[in-house]
C-alpha cells in the first residue's frame, strides 16, 4: 500500500515510518526537518523535505498514498501559550492544508495524531473516556481539538475515512530532550549528562505514559478500524515525582530532584480509557512503563556516548 507520513522524520513518525516500511508498504516521509532526523527516515522510504503549510496538493498527486499519517507538528504545550499564532499556524492551517490536499488527492483514510491528555484538560473522570468533554487548556490543545473537527467536515465532504488516534503521553528512543514536553526524555537525559532536571511544581500532577511502540501499533491498527476518534494510553496515572525517581533509580543518581514554579498551560492529571481502541481496534498496550523506561535509557546512554544525541 502507498502510504505517506507527515512529521515522519520525527520521534513517533519515524517509528511509525519503520514499521510501515517493514510491513512492505511504499512509504513517503513529509518532513520540514526543523526537528526530526534526515537519519532517522529509513531506507526505502521516500523523504520529501516540506512543511505542512507549503503547497502539497502536487506533492501528494506525485506520492498517490492511499492512507495519511498526520504526526507534522508544533507539540510544545508551552510554547503554544506563549505563541499562540505560529502554533495554529502549523498546527491548524497545517492540519487543514494536508486534509486538503488529501481529498485532493483521493486519500482512502487520514490517521491524525490527536492528545489525549491536552485536548480533554483536566477531567471529571479518570481514566478519561471519549464521550468527556472537551476543555482544553492550552492553544495546543484548542489546535488538537480543531483538527478533529475539521477531519470530521473533510470526512463528510470527500468521504475520506477520517481516524483521531488521543495519545497519552508517548515516550521512548529518539524522543527530543531539547525544547518540547517530552518530560522522560528531557529528565533522562539530564539525569545522564549529571546534570538534575527540574520539576516543575510540586510534582504530584499526573500523566498517563504509553511506550512509543505501542503508538506505533495502534496506528497501524488504525489503518482499517471503524473512523473515530480513540484515546491511546494505558489507564494508569503516574506523579512526575514517580518518574523521576525511577528514571533516578535507574541511572543510579541519588540526589533528589529540584523543583521550580509551576508551568501556565499544564494541566493537573491525565489518564486515559482506551477501552474503546481495544474494542474497535483491537489494540492494548504492551510495553509497561518499567519496562519502557528502561528501554529509553538504554537508548540515551548509547547516543550519549556515541555522540549522537543533540
Amino acid at each position: 500500500m502507498r502510504v505517506l507520513v507527515s512529521g515522519g522524520a520525527g520521534f513517533i513518525g519515524s517509528h511509525l515510518a519503520d514499521a510501515l516500511v517493514a510491513a512492505g508498504h511504499r512509504v513517503t516521509v513529509l518532513d520540514n526537518l526543523s526537528r526530526g532526523r534526515r537519519s532517522q527516515v529509513p531506507e526505502g522510504a521516500c523523504l520529501v523535505e516540506a512543511d505542512v503549510c507549503d503547497e502539497l496538493e502536487g506533492i501528494l498527486a506525485e506520492a498517490r498514498p492511499e492512507v495519511v499519517f498526520h504526526h507534522a507538528a508544533q507539540i510544545d504545550v508551552r510554547y503554544s501559550v506563549a505563541e499562540p499564532l505560529e502554533d495554529a499556524r502549523v498546527n491548524v492551517l497545517g492540519t487543514v492544508n494536508l486534509l486538503q490536499a488529501s481529498a485532493a488527492a483521493g486519500v482512502r483514510r487520514l490517521v491524525f495524531a490527536s492528545s489525549g491528555g491536552a485536548i480533554y484538560g483536566d477531567t471529571d473522570e479518570r481514566p478519561t473516556p471519549e464521550t468527556h468533554p472537551l476543555r482544553p487548556a492550552s492553544n495546543y490543545g484548542a489546535a488538537k481539538a480543531a483538527g478533529e473537527l475539521y477531519g470530521q467536515v473533510y470526512a463528510q465532504l470527500s468521504g475520506m475515512g477520517f481516524v483521531a488516534l488521543r495519545y497519552a503521553n508517548v515516550y521512548g528512543p529518539r524522543q527530543d530532550p531539547h525544547g518540547e514536553a517530552g518530560v522522560v526524555a528531557i529528565f533522562a537525559d539530564g539525569l545522564l549528562r549529571g546534570q538534575l532536571p527540574t520539576v516543575n511544581g510540586d510534582g504530584v500532577q499526573t500523566r498517563d505514559y504509553v511506550y512509543v511502540s505501542d503508538v506505533v501499533a495502534a496506528n497501524l491498527a488504525a489503518m482499517s478500524a471503524p473512523p473515530g476518534s480513540y484515546n491511546i494510553g494505558t489507564g494508569v496515572e503516574t506523579d512526575v515525582n514517580q518518574l523521576y525517581s525511577e528514571l533516578a533509580r535507574i541511572t543510579g543518581v541519588t540526589a533528589p530532584a529540584r523543583h521550580g514554579p509551576a508551568k501556565r498551560g499544564e494541566q493537573q492529571h491525565s489518564c486515559l480509557d482506551a477501552s474503546l481502541a481495544a474494542s474497535q481496534l483491537g489494540w492494548t498496550p504492551r510495553v509497561g512503563l518499567a519496562k519502557g523506561l528502561e528501554a529509553t535509557v538504554a537508548h540515551f546512554r548509547e547516543t550519549l556516548s556515541s555522540g549522537t544525541l543533540r
